[in-house]
């Protein structure tokens, strides 16, 4: 979720379309079914109203509402291409009862004091500069004894990015504001948040970006061509090339967090 976003978005049908081909339908970030799966280890949400912040395409409701037995799963994005695909993935899927999805503004969010149970988000709080009001936020939205559970992309530490680095979000072109593991942690815990919980996943994913490198270079080659043309499927290859270097060097990293707003009270 991006400011920049609301004015034109950056996940075109496109972007959405590549994405699909090497994550998985309804997916806008790695890992797929397996890694929601990492994430909600010991977490339930089944009979919960889940808020998805960041929702993309709509891969995650899916499995929120159908596998993990959620009671109802708003998904929120700034930009109205990942919306329309998530709308349609959930409608072909019959699931229009139990998730909907709804386009919001920047900023603090447009819903009540303890509307949720759990809040969710995978890979979208790296478009989102003020971390620590982000945090403060997900606390007055959840119910007193709810989970914020979390992945995102993340920096080493707080120091400006390597030329490699820079060389990476510029064939991007995306709007990145990325911060190290700890600053999640710091902002968890000053908003509110008890038995916050982090976890680098740099190490699952040195392994899987490379896999994807070879793939999309290789035996998806010919179905990126014709799905997104030859120019966007050489620009993603070299973009993924870029990547393999920065994860390889520990720079960006994907990471979880996770935190309990106190039963006691608000």
């Amino acid at each position: 979720m991006t400011n920049a976003a609301a004015e034109a978005p950056e996940y075109s049908d496109t972007m959405i379309e590549l994405l699909a081909l090497v994550w998985g339908e309804g997916f806008l970030s790695p890992g797929g079914p397996g890694e929601v799966a990492e994430l909600l280890q010991g977490i339930d949400v089944a009979g919960k109203r889940v808020l998805d912040v960041g929702c993309g395409a709509g891969g995650i409701e899916l499995l929120l509402a159908r596998d993990y037995g959620a009671a109802e799963v708003l998904g929120i994005d700034v930009e109205a291409p990942v919306l329309e695909h998530a709308r349609r993935l959930i409608a072909r899927r019959g699931l229009a009862d139990r998730v909907r999805f709804e386009q919001v503004s920047p900023g603090p969010l447009p819903f009540a004091d303890q509307s949720f149970d759990v809040v969710f988000s995978k890979d979208a709080v790296i478009h989102i500069p003020d971390k620590e009001a982000w945090c403060r936020d997900m606390f007055r939205l959840l119910r007193p004894g709810g989970i914020l559970v979390a992945s995102d992309w993340m920096r080493i530490d707080e120091a400006p990015p390597s030329a490699a680095m820079r060389a990476y979000m510029d064939i991007e072109g995306l709007s990145f504001s990325m911060s190290a593991l700890p600053r999640y942690g710091a902002a968890l815990a000053a908003a509110g948040f008890q038995q916050v919980q982090l976890r680098d996943r740099n190490d699952w994913y040195c392994g899987v970006v490379q896999s994807e490198f070879e793939r999309i270079r290789g035996p998806l080659r010919e179905a990126l061509v014709a799905a997104v043309g030859l120019a966007e499927t050489e620009r993603n290859i070299e973009l993924w090339r870029r990547l393999c270097g920065v994860v390889g060097s520990g720079e960006l990293r994907p990471g979880h967090f996770v935190g309990i707003k106190p039963a006691h009270g608000a």
